[in-house]
Formats: structure tokens, C-alpha cells, sequence
């Protein structure tokens, strides 16, 4: 049984820009094939939420070579959408202008509950349970038309 969504998908306006993608890549230093966000839809420093959007291309580097004639988005993937959202989140609570590295600390109870393939909008809310300074733990969900195909926990340090 899938954990209760942190919000409800279908009520998030994904037309809206919170975060813009150069404004990600002036926080987070991952680029080309490891940008894994277009843009962050919703933010709320107060709580420590953030939900992003990337829309899975056809031409994305995995889809040749996972699952041939079925490509599917690599869970690892998933994964690193969470993280680079909650690394959004924490650079603005703190205030870091990108100018420390957020990294993974870990990751825990990670389900992967559907496929995200080609021509797919991925919704991704994380949602702060600890937010300190030097380390910051999150849960998170992704979500494809509603229904999620994805949870875990991501814990990012100062690096």
C-alpha cells in the first residue's frame, strides 16, 4: 500500500514557475544528462515543500539502452530528481546562492510503484522532516498523471 501523497497531484498547477531551470543550475551543479528538473511548480520555505516537474523526452540518454523497445526510466533516476528538488529547497531556506554542495547522505524506504517512460510529466513533491544547516532529511513522491509511481526518503549533507 502506497503511503498517504503529501499533497494532492492533480490540485498543482504545473503552468507555474516557482523556480526557473537557470535558477536551478545557479544552485545545483549537476548538468547535461543529470538535469533531472525543467522547473520547480510550487514552493514553501516555511514547510520545507517543493514540487518539480520534468517531462521525460524521447531522446533522453536511457531510453536506448533501458529496456529496449520499452524504455523505462531508471529508478536511480527518480531518485536523483528528489534529490536535486530537496537541494533546491534547502539552498533557498538557507540562503547558500549555490555557493556550498548539497549532496546525497543517503537514501531509505525507496518503492518504486509504477513506470515513468517517454512523453511522461514527472511531479516530484519533497517535503522536509529535518531541515538544519549542515543536513537536511526529506520525504518525497513522484507522480505520473496522478497516480504515484514512486516514493522514498533522501538525506543530503553539506559536502
Amino acid at each position: 500500500m502506497a503511503s498517504e501523497p503529501l499533497l494532492d497531484p492533480t490540485t498543482v498547477s504545473t503552468d507555474e514557475v516557482a523556480v526557473s531551470k537557470e535558477e536551478i543550475l545557479a544552485l545545483n551543479a549537476q548538468r547535461d544528462e543529470f538535469e533531472q528538473v525543467d522547473k520547480i511548480v510550487s514552493i514553501d520555505l516555511e514547510k520545507g515543500q517543493g514540487v518539480g516537474i520534468k517531462t521525460q523526452r524521447p531522446d533522453e540518454f536511457w531510453t536506448r539502452g533501458h529496456i529496449p523497445g520499452r524504455p523505462i526510466m531508471p529508478g536511480v533516476l527518480m531518485i536523483e530528481m528528489a534529490a536535486q528538488i530537496s537541494s533546491v529547497v534547502y539552498h533557498l531556506k538557507f540562503e547558500t546562492n549555490g555557493e556550498k554542495f548539497f549532496g546525497f547522505g543517503g537514501v531509505n524506504k525507496v518503492k518504486f510503484r509504477g513506470s515513468v517512460e517517454p512523453g511522461d510529466d514527472l511531479l516530484m513533491v519533497v517535503q522536509a522532516t529535518k531541515l538544519r544547516s549542515r543536513m537536511a532529511v526529506f520525504e518525497t513522491q513522484g507522480f505520473v498523471d496522478g497516480t504515484m509511481v514512486f516514493e522514498g526518503e533522501v538525506t543530503g549533507l553539506i559536502l
